[in-house]
């Protein structure tokens, strides 16, 4: 089974350290970078783990934040899928042993 992995974003804990507390004070130095973000897509940036990085973007906040990748991104175990029995349709009804149990026809011999 191969191990399941995760991350944490840690760019708004980074710009604190650099005494940056709005998010709009990363508009000016990535455009400066030839990165052009509107300051909704900054906000989003910041306070929202992205799914979807563009490799110039990650590479222009490091240098603006003089930091390593390792201080904005921390690597982490997935949390493990629950147990739960799926049925047909992959849905999780949530009832459970509730469902009626299905009627057997038997054959009867006059």
């Amino acid at each position: 089974m191969t191990r399941k992995l995760d991350y944490r974003w840690h760019l708004r804990q980074v710009m604190a350290t650099r005494e940056l507390f709005a998010t709009t004070d990363l508009i000016e130095p990535l455009a400066q970078r030839g990165i052009h973000l509107s300051s909704s897509q900054v906000y989003r940036l910041v306070v929202e783990r992205p799914e979807r990085l563009s490799l110039k973007i990650l590479m222009a906040l490091l240098d603006i934040l003089d930091c390593t990748m390792d201080e904005l991104i921390e690597p982490i175990a997935a949390a493990a899928p629950s147990g739960k029995k799926r049925t047909a349709g992959g849905a999780d009804t949530g009832i459970g042993d509730l469902r009626p149990k299905r009627a057997r026809v038997t054959a009867v011999e006059s």
